[in-house]
């Protein structure tokens, strides 16, 4: 199992420490490092600054959000960082939800996700293969577009850079089961959100049958600390705000997917504190169990023991969201 760094994104602004952690994690030897973007900082920009200052490590988007772009842009980004850095880019993509799709980006939710992630990395492989123009007829991304209001002048255009891996690595962001199993047809990897070592089956069955070098990396809190409570806070709050703030009441896939897990109860009771604007009551009722599973955190000895289950499942690349160089530093030696 490889190591990665997830940096996240930018909160009020970019964080001095991101850099420094991308050195650090490069010297003791791990393996990726990932960006991510909701509605503030973008994922390729950070990445490319962190790209500039390292020389080895992979640079992963998890997650690139597929609204924010039309699928040949976000090829075009891929392209270019990855020449620019030398063939270490990994391509994350994730569909984001209505709140996001609609609220921030001012574009229908698709009636259709999973047709609309098919059809979007469809496109993203035509320009990478650059085999030929760009054509497809899709539902949701259709090139050249030829909608009611077209002027009719548009033609299929090849990329003028050639890309310097056609094969470059694409991973999705799923977390239904149907999501899950397309994602496992039509992706290099897949970025699972909530990975709990011991309920792989809350994710459907494909992932009981992956093909030969595909990808599963999750991301899990990490922190080397003598009390396991206080460690687990910074995980509680994250939870409250995604389970409780990252959707609608009627339609939000982090409680749903909290709910299959076991949860749901607690899924529904944190929604409604949240969306009533009591946080704090929201993140403490995330249950400490819930978020115990889905993270390593505690004495050295302890994330030894329990990173074992991650050792045994189908994770190929653990992203710890750490912001501590000596936790990173304790990962790497447990791993070795």
């Amino acid at each position: 199992m490889r190591l990665g760094l997830a940096l996240g994104y930018w909160g009020r602004g970019p964080s001095p420490d991101h850099v420094p952690l991308a050195r650090e994690a490069e010297r003791l030897g791990y393996h990726s490092v990932w960006t991510a973007e909701s509605w503030g900082s973008d994922a390729f920009t950070p990445l490319t600054w962190i790209a500039a200052k390292t020389s080895t490590i992979r640079l992963g988007t998890a997650v690139a959000q597929m609204a924010a772009r039309p699928p040949t842009t976000t090829a075009m980004h891929a392209l270019t960082l990855d020449h620019l850095s030398g063939g270490r880019l990994m391509l994350g993509l994730g569909l984001s939800g209505p709140q996001v799709v609609e609220g921030w980006y001012g574009r229908p939710f698709p009636a259709s996700p999973l047709t609309a992630t098919r059809e979007y990395v469809d496109v993203v492989r035509q320009v990478l293969r650059r085999e030929g123009p760009v054509e497809a007829a899709g539902r949701f991304h259709a090139h050249p577009y030829r909608g009611a209001d077209a002027t009719g002048l548009g033609k299929p255009l090849k990329p003028i850079t050639h890309p310097l891996r056609p094969g470059l690595p694409v991973l999705l962001g799923a977390e239904g089961p149907r999501n899950v199993a397309q994602t496992v047809r039509i992706a290099d990897g897949w970025l699972p959100l909530y990975w709990a070592p011991g309920r792989p089956e809350v994710y459907g069955p494909a992932v009981a049958d992956l093909p030969e070098g595909f990808l599963v990396a999750p991301m899990a809190h990490v922190r080397v600390c003598d009390d396991v409570a206080a460690g687990l806070l910074p995980v509680k709050a994250m939870l409250g705000f995604y389970i409780g703030g990252m959707g609608h009441a009627a339609r939000n896939f982090h409680a749903d997917l909290m709910a299959r897990m076991g949860y749901e109860e607690e899924a529904r009771r944190i929604q409604r504190l949240f969306l009533e604007g009591r946080r704090q009551e929201a993140i403490e009722a995330v249950p400490d169990a819930f978020a115990d599973e889905i993270s390593l955190v505690g004495p050295r000895e302890r994330i030894a023991e329990r990173l074992e289950s991650w050792r045994k499942g189908p994770v190929t690349d653990l992203l710890a969201l750490s912001p501590d160089p000596h936790t990173l530093r304790v990962l790497a030696e447990l791993n070795s």
